[in-house]
């Protein structure tokens, strides 16, 4: 891509957690780890139109089920939490974990509610992510930190023990807008992208390698990942049609066309051709979010999508 942000050269997979209680994530994270995913990866919100466990108890749990897996948030909201807490509760996952968190950020807003019920301006969502990143690092690394900011003032603070990853988890920011391209040029030591074609993509990796040429970064190891809605059927429309109504559900709105562009539909070998073109683009890491059956899925991962992932075209 340029001499500022390095590319992975292998493609890596993942998986969301679909478990909504204990039995079902007892069960599926092993699968999803012997079935030989990359990562696993969990939503993230206070509220939400649907019911979602919370992130990082659930990253915790699934954890101490798994032992080589990476543990992903893909995004955990940074605005709705105080980042020191945050700081504290990462760097206890990492280290329980034996160093396997990555964590995906992102701003949120798509549920104003659940800002209101954290007590968090919606529109100060953006400064409060740049800045708790700022701390996020610093209080994984560094002892009497003193922070004084915009948001929040305090120190000198030390947190105790700090992620076994050094500098702790590695960032990778997600959103669809600007200044998530900003913050991951800038910042980040990686990209996931959310709702998002292949020709979007790759503009999308253009704009986040000036920002970087901008903070006079180099040969920094970012990392590319794209989240995809997936349905598996061997009738493509049919596979549409349970996107769209599923994702209707979810966001609230109407996914008739947005499905055809950002899912991943139809048979294995028809997603495969799908996640070339996302491999073109730049992608290195897919985010599989499945809208059908997990278990046909992961057998369909074994048996046709893992092997096939070494064959795809980088571009």
């Amino acid at each position: 891509m340029s001499e500022r942000l390095i590319l992975r050269t292998e493609i890596q997979a993942g998986l969301v957690m679909t478990g909504q209680d204990r039995d079902g994530v007892l069960s599926l994270a092993p699968r999803i780890e012997a079935a030989g995913f990359d990562s696993i990866w969990v939503g993230d919100h206070i509220s939400f139109y649907i019911p979602i466990l919370e992130s990082l108890t659930l990253l915790s749990f699934v954890a101490a089920v798994t032992e080589r897996v990476r543990l992903c948030t893909g995004v955990y909201l940074v605005p709705l939490r105080n980042p020191t807490t945050t700081a504290k509760v990462t760097s206890t996952l990492d280290v329980l974990s034996s160093g396997r968190l990555t964590l995906g950020i992102g701003v949120g807003g798509e549920f104003p509610p659940e800002f209101e019920a954290s007590g968090v301006p919606l529109e100060e969502r953006g400064s409060r992510t740049d800045e708790g990143i700022e701390i996020l690092r610093r209080l994984w690394s560094e002892d009497k930190v003193v922070h004084e900011g915009r948001h929040y003032r305090f120190g000198p603070v030390s947190l105790s023990p700090k992620p076994l990853q050094p500098g702790g988890p590695r960032i990778i920011v997600g959103g669809r807008k600007g200044p998530s391209f900003r913050r991951a040029g800038t910042t980040g030591d990686g990209y996931i992208s959310h709702m998002c074609s292949p020709d979007q993509y790759a503009n999308n990796l253009r704009i986040i390698d000036e920002h970087a040429a901008v903070a006079r970064r180099k040969e920094v190891d970012f990392e590319t990942a794209s989240f995809l809605f997936t349905v598996l059927d061997d009738d493509y429309e049919r596979a549409h049609g349970r996107a769209a109504k599923l994702l209707g559900t979810i966001y609230n709105t109407d996914f008739t066309e947005a499905a055809k562009k950002y899912c991943l539909l139809g048979r294995p070998e028809d997603c495969l051709e799908q996640m070339e073109s996302f491999a073109k683009a730049g992608s290195r890491h897919f985010v599989f979010s499945l809208l059908s059956d997990a278990n046909e899925f992961i057998e369909a991962y074994e048996k046709v999508i893992r092997p096939g992932l070494a064959s795809l075209d980088l571009g």
